[in-house]
């Protein structure tokens, strides 16, 4: 009788598998450290790619309106006299944006001075920092200091905006001009319109920028006119705007170009009234962008320079981009005498 005997192994020896584990937790390590590479490269790119759009938009919609600051149809360049080349409705009025200087409400009143159409402050809780000379308040529709994030530049605006309309296509919910080269008169859309020889028809707009947390969220804002509301109206524009810094540029010899930007608590009564003959030509406008999210791998020990100061280290686990423009204005806000 033959006897037969099976020498094949079956299943693994005890070295074999340890050394298939040592491989299999080298694999896995390796894989591991790759996804979470990939996943913290996914989300630098979302935050930087959010910083870019969020400052871009934020710029996009300040720069139109500031470089149209002063525009006022056939009376651009020439300054509103109440009651003699300016005319105000009665039935106008509300709960107003009023800030420093003789004449700067939301529309031109009975003082003998210049009609402010762009001026602006550094919020602080502590006070505003304002201009030289200058009355120290903020604009009444942002009395409470918890309406702005503190450190943070406001600034206002008025202008017409264009083109002209007819008569007949008005919003009753707006304020309107009628302009030709010698008047003009502020009526609200839900009157009569006035006539004026040669007349022309224009939506007057009073915007304030500034900024204000929404929770642990920075979120630039805007106040704007309307005729049931007046200035109490409030529009969230894009989040994660953290602060605002704009340099005035002045022209000091008629050239028409800025000899140097100051931040507004170096602009005087003089400078803004026009009573030293400078012209305001244009405004540097810095923006500091902050991701919406905080990313536990990051730390923030940046130094960041803000136009003419510097922000920062803020050592927290947010993202920040500093943004800016330098915008020309088309209707100067100061015109020279």
């Amino acid at each position: 009788m033959a006897l037969h005997i099976n020498n094949k192994q079956k299943g693994l020896s005890l070295v074999e598998l340890m050394v298939a584990l040592v491989i299999s937790l080298f694999l896995s390590a390796g894989l591991f450290s790759m996804f979470s590479m990939s996943s913290s490269n996914v989300t630098t790119t979302s935050q930087f790619n959010q910083l870019q759009e969020n400052g871009r938009i934020a710029l996009a919609i300040m720069e139109r309106d500031i470089s149209q600051v002063s525009f006022f149809a056939d009376l651009t360049g020439t300054d509103f006299v109440r009651d003699t080349n300016t005319t105000v409705a009665p039935s106008l009025g509300g709960s107003d944006c009023e800030g420093s200087g003789l004449n700067n409400q939301t529309l031109p009143n009975t003082e003998p001075s210049h009609f402010r159409r762009l001026w602006g402050y550094e919020h602080d809780k502590n006070g505003p920092v304002i201009g030289l000379g200058e009355k120290s308040t903020n604009l009444t529709c942002l009395s409470n200091a918890d309406d702005v994030a503190e450190k943070t530049d406001v600034i206002q605006i008025k202008r017409l905006i264009g083109p002209d309309i007819a008569a007949s296509s008005r919003d009753s919910n707006r304020v309107y001009v009628v302009t030709n080269s010698s008047q003009a008169i502020f009526f609200s859309g839900a009157s009569s319109a006035p006539s004026l020889t040669s007349g022309r028809y224009w939506e007057y707009q009073h915007h304030v920028y500034y900024i204000r947390n929404d929770g642990d969220i920075p979120v630039l804002r805007r106040r704007y006119l309307s005729v049931d509301n007046w200035m109490k109206n409030e529009e969230q524009l894009v989040e994660g705007i953290e602060n605002i810094r704009v340099l005035f540029g002045f022209d000091d010899d008629g050239d028409n170009s800025p000899d140097g930007y100051v931040p507004a608590k170096d602009v005087s009564t003089k400078n803004w009234d026009n009573e030293s003959f400078q012209r305001l030509v244009s405004v540097k406008l810095f923006i500091l962008v902050r991701s919406l999210e905080k990313d536990l791998s990051y730390t923030n020990d940046v130094k960041y320079i803000f136009g003419d100061k510097q922000l920062g280290p803020y050592n927290d686990n947010y993202r920040r981009k500093v943004m800016s423009t330098t915008i020309v204005l088309e209707n100067p806000a100061l015109i020279r005498g």
